[in-house]
């Protein structure tokens, strides 16, 4: 269910960098979500490779998520809401919507994580039990207002 509790200084330094890096990759790729959402074809007559971004973005989403995990187990929910809600607050421009969600999505975390620490203290709730809790409700409404 997840634990923030395991990451240490140095798992924070293996895994910080590449996850910046990866990071930096999508948004300077962020121009060409913007007209890839308009269509494959019409990006493709813009002059973006489609297939290439395509594949580019999928392997470094991958490897974001694999590095995180490695330090901090499944936590559910953040990536499936917070990019929706920030998509409703923010609009569809992926250079604001990007940034907001890796901000927001950290901010929802760590209050989850001060939530699962403090709610049964002195027990700790896995932060995962937590962001499922919040999530799941959210989701739904989501679902079932699209």
């Amino acid at each position: 269910m997840g634990n923030l509790s395991n990451a240490t200084a140095t798992s924070i330094e293996v895994v910080g960098p590449a996850v910046i890096a990866a990071t930096l990759v999508l948004l300077w790729h962020a121009k060409s979500y913007n007209l890839i959402a308009t269509g494959d074809e019409s990006a493709l007559q813009l002059g973006i490779n489609v297939r290439t971004v395509k594949r580019l973005s999928y392997l470094v989403a991958s490897l974001i998520t694999g590095a995180v995990v490695s330090v901090s187990g499944v936590v559910g929910f953040v990536g499936l809401i917070i990019p929706h809600i920030c998509r409703m607050l923010f609009g569809p421009d992926h250079r604001l919507l990007l940034p907001a969600s890796f901000i927001m999505g950290a901010i929802f975390l760590v209050l989850a994580d001060l939530l699962s620490r403090t709610l049964l203290s002195p027990a700790e709730i896995p932060v995962g039990a937590v962001t499922a809790a919040i999530g799941a409700p959210v989701f739904i409404y989501l679902l079932r207002k699209s």
